[in-house]
């Protein structure tokens, strides 16, 4: 039997439509896999389709109105995450804090930090303090380094606070612009209990405070007076952050606190303060500039507060202190 040359024709364009149809099967298939794996390309988040994401979290919101993923247990496969982004030999930077009395509570963090933080990744941990001789010696994994910088102390922890922004930018500037993809600003008061990992990175990153993720804007504590910088209006706003937690590419949060430090310095000539210093900045900026990923408050617990259902594990929480003792004021 001989076939015409328009009946060979359309026998191979079906073929051809057969292999583009196992061909997409099969990426929708690996696809379904990623179940709400967010990964970096080009220096940018790109989420799965919303139906591939796990909704195995039925009690949480996992993702915000802007469509940006919020990390909780349960919602991201840590094996996954891995695989993706280890083979792109990222470097992250982590910056501390350790001023005045403050220094007491860098071993604990340091130590937990090797235990749980970003585990065979590239880690540089930048230690500012003015106590240099008291930071401790703590074994780290290969690929990990400890760099000291001495900042100066203050007779007010107020203006600890208001000045990190400004040194942290500056230290961008100097040198983690340089030898780091990611950096995460955390606080040192605080320590790892279980895994923290890829899952948390992004372009622009935040924590939902753990006193406010199941309040309402109104309850929230931001700074209400218009002639801060920091102003934000009562029926705006999305989430309350915690201050004591957030990174993102050294890039973007560069420019998260060059404009923070602005709106401080700015305050200060106008002789006002905001009500949580560098947190209700950090509020006022990711309003209008919406992170493209959240942690849950597994990422920043307070060991103060009781465990909820929601939270299945605390991964990094501030430990209980006397702030009489710690504090230069209080």
């Amino acid at each position: 039997m001989h076939f015409s040359s328009n009946v060979k024709q359309l026998v191979l364009l079906l073929i051809v439509g057969i292999f583009l149809l196992l061909g997409y099967v099969h990426y929708s298939f690996f696809n379904e896999r990623l179940n709400g794996v967010w990964f970096e390309a080009s220096n940018r988040d790109i989420p799965v389709d919303e139906d591939q994401r796990n909704t195995s979290r039925t009690d949480v919101m996992a993702v915000t109105p802007w469509l940006a993923p919020i990390v909780w247990e349960g919602t991201f496969d840590p094996d996954l995450i891995d695989i993706i982004y280890k083979s792109m030999n990222l470097t992250i930077a982590t910056t501390v804090f350790a001023v005045g009395k403050y220094v007491r509570f860098l071993r604990d963090f340091l130590e937990t930090a090797e235990k749980h933080f970003m585990v065979d990744f590239n880690v540089r941990y930048y230690v500012f303090t003015d106590r240099p001789d008291d930071v401790p010696s703590v074994n780290m994994s290969q690929g990990r380094h400890l760099s000291v910088i001495q900042v100066p102390g203050s007779n007010r922890w107020q203006e600890i606070s208001a000045r990190r922004m400004e040194i942290i930018q500056t230290a961008i500037e100097r040198q983690i612009s340089r030898e780091a993809d990611y950096i995460f600003c955390l606080d040192v008061d605080s320590k790892f209990h279980a895994r923290w990992g890829a899952e948390s990175l992004g372009r622009l990153v935040a924590v939902i405070h753990p006193w406010f993720y199941r309040a309402t804007r109104d309850q929230f504590t931001y700074e209400r007076r218009p002639a801060s910088t920091a102003y934000i209006p009562m029926d705006e706003g999305d989430y309350y952050y915690a201050g004591a937690v957030f990174g993102g590419s050294v890039e973007d949060v560069y420019t998260l606190t060059k404009v923070c430090r602005k709106q401080l310095e700015e305050d200060a000539r106008n002789s006002i303060e905001a009500a949580w210093q560098e947190e209700s900045h950090l509020n006022r900026y990711l309003l209008y500039n919406k992170p493209s990923k959240l942690l849950s408050p597994e990422y920043q617990w307070d060991d103060t507060k009781t465990n909820t259902n929601e939270v299945k594990v605390i991964r990094f929480s501030t430990v209980i202190k006397n702030y009489a003792e710690i504090r230069p004021n209080v």
